[in-house]
């Protein structure tokens, strides 16, 4: 199923199922968490939103072999483990703006996105896929300067300007999906390809971050955990490439589809 979270013409927030390419979507009755189903009742979106408002944002570090090389670093022995603040959440029909304190140096990452569906703590691997509601697209957005240099290293304030994680266009249910370490992975900028990997190409697999990070750290429902991103990205680029107002750029995964925002800057 694929999901997503919308305002009514009558302004309400409503979860559904878009009814094919139309503005219409049939609504789910009860909640993502617990217990849902798909209605026959349908309901026109006035606007779209992200198809989940996480509690928490969790990043996985060079996660892909590929990424760790083009950056000369070697492949971590355990998870690199990051927070992303939730005022970075976007829609698909967002635009991700550069901050005025980071005006050359937004940079990209196609990630895949795993939500978590129940309460997680010391999970085993064997067990981690239970607690996966769905996936969806994300795009891990970074300001490089303030990521390496401007807080000693600490990755978390560079990657937590506003719309730094558009999220989308749908989470597409677990079913859907049986293996997500194998599933292809692109970015696109202006039309032109940045990154094209498959997420086989992970250093750590989908159970193994659930599990780690589960670790006397309890996964709240709708915890989003971003998996890493593969070898593209613009500051390892010669000659270096960041988003500008005008771009367009655009985060495919197979299985789940297409987010795409806008670039603007900071008024």
């Amino acid at each position: 199923m694929k999901l997503i979270q919308f305002i009514s013409e009558e302004n309400k927030v409503c979860h559904g199922v878009r009814i094919g390419a139309t503005n219409e979507a049939n609504l789910i009755a009860g909640h993502l968490f617990s217990k849902f189903i798909l209605t026959e009742q349908k309901v026109k979106i006035k606007r779209m939103f992200p198809p989940i408002f996480p509690p928490n944002i969790l990043e996985i570090g060079l996660n892909y072999r590929k990424h760790a090389d083009e950056t000369k670093k070697s492949y971590p022995k355990i998870p690199v483990l990051f927070i992303k603040a939730t005022n970075t959440i976007a829609g698909p029909e967002d635009s991700i703006i550069i901050p005025k304190v980071a005006p050359n140096e937004v940079d990209f990452e196609a990630e895949l996105a795993v939500v978590i569906g129940v309460p997680a703590k010391n999970v085993s691997k064997e067990k981690a896929m239970d607690c996966v509601l769905g996936y969806t697209c994300a795009n891990d957005v970074s300001a490089r300067r303030w990521q390496k240099e401007l807080q000693g290293g600490q990755y978390s304030r560079g990657k937590s300007f506003d719309t730094f994680c558009p999220l989308g266009p749908h989470l597409v249910t677990k079913d859907e999906i049986p293996d997500p370490n194998n599933l292809q992975i692109k970015c696109t900028l202006n039309g032109k390809v940045m990154q094209e990997s498959n997420t086989k190409d992970m250093i750590f697999d989908v159970p193994t971050l659930i599990s780690n990070l589960s670790q006397s750290i309890t996964l709240l429902p709708g915890t989003v955990i971003l998996t890493g991103t593969p070898e593209g990205v613009g500051f390892a680029r010669k000659p270096q490439v960041f988003l500008s107002e005008g771009d367009t750029v655009t985060v495919e995964i197979e299985k789940i589809g297409k987010l795409t925002n806008s670039v603007k800057k900071e008024i």
